[in-house]
């Protein structure tokens, strides 16, 4: 008789995610052609979904509330903080759902189950490429030109992703058990939303809210995001990206964690 069992979380561990690295994929690449089947207008909702949001945001927090814009055009700063909240939500979203909607795949075969939430994480990176392409098309429209500061975009990018991938691993790990999960994460994003700099900059907050507002992850993504593509957008706090920084550190690291000490038991409760 033989049994398939997985190796244990040690270097071994990590060498076998790269064995499996087609598989990685092969996930991703299937989820991209999916993502969009059967619907009627396809990749455009991948430019919808964002231009509705900005044009909300522009009448609700730039024409009724009147908030400064930082020497831009208003929607240009929701778009270019639109842009990485977007990428954060979706891979969030998707790396959270990976494992139940991969629940006969899991409960089949063995392979190391991070490629699951790693892919869907990946995938999210189409819809913010093609938002970024409307996002330069606004730009060019209203006469904004990026600094050399846009060379520093990508590292944003992984910051956003990095704190996509920790907290998605934990409900990930966490849906597979408690099917509630499936409920509280599209809650958290929309409140996240809110409290997130996307329709405001990070000037208007308090001196003495300053400290706790920068335990949001998501504010040092989307203020550095601003900085690198805005040529006269708010200015990045050193602070407030050392601290967001350090918590997506420690929420990658708690996730990873999380999930590795949970992830024998998946193909049994899946």
């Amino acid at each position: 008789e033989l049994v398939i069992e997985p190796w244990g979380h040690d270097a071994q561990y990590w060498r076998d995610l790269w064995h499996y690295r087609e598989l990685f994929g092969i996930l991703a690449w299937r989820d991209i052609l999916v993502r969009y089947k059967q619907t009627i207008i396809g990749v455009a909702w991948a430019l919808i979904q964002p231009l509705l949001t900005m044009l909300i945001f522009t009448v609700v927090f730039g024409r009724l509330a009147r908030l400064p814009s930082a020497g831009v055009p208003y929607h240009v700063l929701v778009f270019a903080g639109l842009l990485p909240w977007q990428l954060f939500s979706q891979a969030l979203s998707g790396a959270a759902n990976s494992l139940v909607s991969q629940s006969n795949l899991i409960s089949k075969v063995y392979f190391p189950r991070l490629i699951v939430p790693a892919a869907a994480v990946v995938t999210s990176l189409v819809d913010f490429l093609i938002a970024a392409g409307l996002l330069a098309a606004v730009m060019v429209w209203d006469g904004v030109v990026p600094t050399w500061r846009l060379v520093t975009l990508p590292l944003f990018v992984l910051l956003g992703l990095a704190a996509a991938f920790g907290v998605g691993l934990w409900f990930s790990a966490l849906t597979v058990k408690y099917r509630d999960f499936r409920f509280i994460v599209p809650f958290a994003l929309q409140l996240g939303l809110f409290i997130s700099p996307v329709g405001f900059s990070s000037s208007i907050v308090p001196a003495n809210l300053r400290l706790a507002y920068s335990l949001n992850p998501m504010v040092a993504v989307i203020d550095g995001c601003r900085w690198a593509i805005l040529p006269a957008g708010p200015a990045l706090s050193a602070t407030n990206l050392a601290l967001s920084s350090l918590v997506v550190i420690v929420v990658l690291w708690s996730g990873t964690r999380y999930f590795l000490s949970t992830e024998a038991t998946f193909a049994d409760i899946v």
